[in-house]
């Protein structure tokens, strides 16, 4: 991939939950980012002049039997990540609330890993850029070779005061909409960045233990190769997520709020307003929580639903599940297809590259969005930054090992390594 990035909101959702046939998008799809820069001037210069925006869609003690963690202090496992044991399980759902491209539950394996037990944060990846200098893909001038393999052959390429540096910002609305245009919640804003979420005059300012958002895939990438860790697979996230939990709606059981306890940072219960509406003067959307504002899950994961979407290694194909279950027997360690396929979007290649992105963000609702549930999946352009989108990376227990003996080989005063 070229350090160019193209410029898209994420691809289709989870459609109305209360209604799931319906196929009513939760937010815009893989190349509607596209297709508002290819509109041209106007929507830019409109996102630029009125929209300072927030974000699009899509704590307590644990939820999980505590035996089940194991938590790294930095000399029995790396510090911030919990062990996440592996094992056979079912991928998927087949539950009246899941899509096409989570079915059929299937027969999948793992093998243990260690993951982040949150978000990268902002304080986190600010260390990062510190170190290496590194300008993410929203920081730098869209480039067309990753924007047109995202359109249909033949699209005119831009013009050139429409390739500006910018990022997809959920703006709301005032009142309620209809759910089929996009547009009127999401504005494409020039400037909108990491350390700028929202876009010129916002900040991550105090936030410092949020997560980190408007981070593209290769982003996730420079960061996961500084810090001697990666992307997990879309199998190893699932799995991680339920927490111990076999097929339950959620990543802590069955009941959205038990005992009334919130239990992640979706827009019901966060928000007083029906989606996408929200209040100027109340400052628009919530946005993120602090990292651990909710309760662990049986792993002693946090946010592994709700709060911002989660980049995962896998290429997305939206028959994926499908494909694995024709196998017959339990998939050892997939590491996802070798090409994505997604022909769901009208005007879109269906071919067109994207990667897996789970769990859903803060934006996520009961009447537009259930992405808050472990097995909710959608494809998402690598280069795509927006302000509900973020990563957690995970460690092979060989590599940890492997980073003790180099540590304990490097003479004092001398990092090991750059995470």
């Amino acid at each position: 991939m070229s350090r160019g990035k193209s410029r898209s909101s994420a691809s289709k959702v989870e459609s109305r939950a209360k209604a799931p046939a319906a196929a009513a998008p939760a937010s815009a799809s893989a190349s509607s980012g596209r297709r508002l820069l290819l509109a041209g001037v106007a929507v830019v210069a409109c996102a630029a002049a009125g929209y300072g925006g927030v974000v699009w869609l899509g704590g307590g003690g644990a939820t999980g039997k505590a035996s089940q963690q194991r938590i790294g202090d930095g000399r029995t496992g790396p510090e911030g990540m919990a062990w996440v044991p592996g094992g056979n399980f079912l991928m998927g759902s087949d539950s009246k609330l899941a899509q096409a491209n989570e079915k059929p539950a299937h027969q999948a394996q793992v093998k243990g890993f260690w993951m982040d037990r949150q978000h990268v944060t902002n304080a986190q990846f600010r260390r990062f850029v510190e170190a290496t200098g590194y300008r993410t893909t929203a920081e730098l001038p869209p480039d067309w070779e990753t924007i047109k393999v995202q359109v249909m052959p033949g699209t005119p390429r831009p013009p050139d005061s429409a390739m500006v540096a910018s990022a997809m910002v959920f703006v709301g609305t005032p009142a309620v909409v209809d759910y089929s245009d996009f547009s009127r919640w999401w504005r494409y804003v020039p400037g909108a960045d990491w350390r700028h979420p929202q876009g010129p005059g916002s900040s991550i300012e105090g936030k410092d233990e949020h997560p980190v958002v408007q981070v593209s895939y290769a982003d996730a990438l420079a960061y996961a190769k500084w810090a001697g860790k990666r992307l997990p697979t879309e199998a190893e996230w699932e799995f991680a997520a339920r927490g111990g939990l076999e097929q339950a709606t959620y990543t802590w059981g069955e009941e959205f709020t038990p005992g009334k306890q919130q239990m992640a940072n979706v827009w019901q219960g966060q928000q007083q307003r029906q989606f996408p509406v929200v209040s100027a003067k109340a400052g628009g959307a919530i946005g993120t929580s602090p990292a651990g504002t909710f309760p662990a899950n049986g792993y002693g994961l946090y946010d592994m639903t709700g709060n911002a979407w989660q980049w995962v290694a896998d290429w997305y194909r939206a028959d994926q599940f499908r494909r694995e279950a024709a196998i017959g027997k339990p998939a050892d360690n997939p590491p996802g297809p070798q090409d994505s396929f997604d022909p769901s979007e009208p005007g879109v290649p269906v071919n067109a590259p994207k990667r897996v992105t789970r769990g859903g963000s803060f934006l996520c609702n009961e009447d537009y969005c259930m992405s808050y549930r472990p097995s909710a999946r959608r494809g998402t352009d690598p280069y795509t930054s927006m302000s509900h989108l973020g990563f957690r990376l995970v460690m092979d227990d060989s590599a940890w090992k492997g980073r003790q003996q180099t540590q304990a080989a490097t003479p004092a005063g001398q990092p090991a390594s750059g995470g």
